[in-house]
């Protein structure tokens, strides 16, 4: 049986999967630092403790900044990418509906039926990565609640404008999840975890797709590749 070489991802997109990945690792780390400071008692200079939380909030910020331009980036290429546009798999069309419940059921089967060209991407991973970048933005719009809560006289150093922006696009945030400022702080802490589960489950699936598929998924976000059964 022979094999033939296709292209998954393209540079670029190798590259922001790994920028994602790193500023996730970041945001984690740092996000429940600033929930509850779990390494604050090993600090030797209990006056640093105060630079720590300012250095953990700053890398916070940063790596939910470089998630936004991603996120925009991503969602640019959803339409107008000339490599695959990703939103045409997204479409509830009844090849798109077959092919999801055939991916679904190959994986359910564990391999025993595999009626679908694995040589793309295929309509169940155009969800799911829907599912996580939708998860991003609901982090992103919390987040920046969070955030413009801490600028309670309203100005910062870039003027009053920063703010009642920040205000005026997520304070509905607050009535969403239950109309105190608590509530947004916990569905942001919560959607974390529904953002690490689905982690969880990618890394899972790409090991998954390379065992019983035998066709070297687990090296397209290195080599930008994979190889199909002809």
């Amino acid at each position: 049986m022979s094999y033939k070489k296709v292209e998954r991802m393209t540079s670029f997109m190798r590259v922001n999967h790994w920028i994602v990945a790193i500023c996730m690792v970041a945001a984690v780390i740092t996000g429940l630092y600033i929930g509850h400071p779990y390494y604050q008692s090993f600090i030797a200079d209990p006056a640093a403790t105060k630079y720590v939380m300012a250095w953990n909030r700053w890398i916070h910020f940063m790596a939910a900044i470089i998630f936004d331009v991603s996120s925009i980036v991503v969602a640019y290429l959803y339409f107008f990418s000339r490599f695959e546009k990703a939103y045409k798999k997204l479409i509830p069309t009844l090849t798109n509906i077959k092919e999801f419940g055939a991916v679904l059921f190959n994986l359910l089967t564990l391999n025993r039926v595999k009626k679908f060209d694995s040589s793309h991407a295929d309509s169940f991973n155009a969800v799911f990565f829907f599912i996580f970048h939708m998860m991003l933005v609901w982090m992103l719009l919390t987040g920046l609640q969070l955030y413009v809560h801490g600028l309670g006289s309203g100005l910062s150093a870039i003027g009053e404008w920063w703010p009642a922006m920040l205000h005026l696009a997520t304070d509905w945030t607050v009535a969403v999840t239950g109309g105190t400022f608590m509530d947004v702080r916990i569905s942001h802490h919560y959607t974390m975890y529904a953002i690490l589960v689905w982690v969880m489950f990618h890394v899972y699936y790409q090991i998954w797709r390379t065992i019983f598929w035998s066709e070297g998924d687990i090296g397209i976000v290195v080599s930008g590749t994979k190889f199909v059964k002809e």
